[in-house]
């Protein structure tokens, strides 16, 4: 982690962590930290947006960090602090679920569990970045959610350990 801090810190400066609001557990939102992956500016018109494949706003170091999953390691902190499980499905923007939730029948229910480092759909489909693609995800969040229980955690956790080697799934 400090070797990924110092590179950030050589490609783009400070800061080397980026802080962003997220949806968890019953719509309580909560502050996720991740390794900055991504130009200083890259909202700079102040509008959310995903990143997609190609995405000229991820920096070199970003891209490498981002298909090995280490832009994640800081949200153990998040795991420590009670806001995020190892296990669940990924915590969302606010802007983002606001719309989905209006846009997708059920959105909402995978508010349920705890968010997760890893999740179901995250060892199951690609990365998404669009409505259909959230559609997607959430059949497999949905699952988790009615389903989850250690065993299935530590089904995630084996196959996390093989996307992040292969890069499986990475933006």
């Amino acid at each position: 982690m400090l070797l990924t801090a110092l590179l950030v810190i050589v490609e783009s400066g400070v800061p080397v962590f980026y802080r962003q609001e997220r949806v968890g557990l019953n719509g309580r939102t909560f502050e996720v930290i991740k390794f900055r992956s991504m130009r200083q500016d890259a909202e700079k018109d102040g509008k959310p947006q995903w990143a997609g494949a190609g995405d000229t706003r991820v920096t070199r170091v970003g891209k490498f960090i981002r298909k090995t999953r280490i832009d994640e390691l800081p949200q153990l902190i998040c795991v420590l602090k009670g806001d995020m499980s190892l296990v669940g499905p990924r915590p969302e923007r606010p802007y983002f679920v606001e719309r989905l939730t209006q846009d997708i029948p059920y959105y909402a229910l995978r508010h349920g569990v705890k968010p997760g480092l890893t999740g179901w759909a995250q060892v199951r489909y690609h990365y998404g970045a669009s409505v259909k693609d959230a559609e997607q995800k959430l059949q497999y969040d949905l699952y988790y959610v009615k389903n989850h229980s250690w065993f299935l955690d530590l089904i995630v956790l084996f196959e996390t350990v093989g996307v992040v080697l292969t890069g499986k799934g990475a933006q």
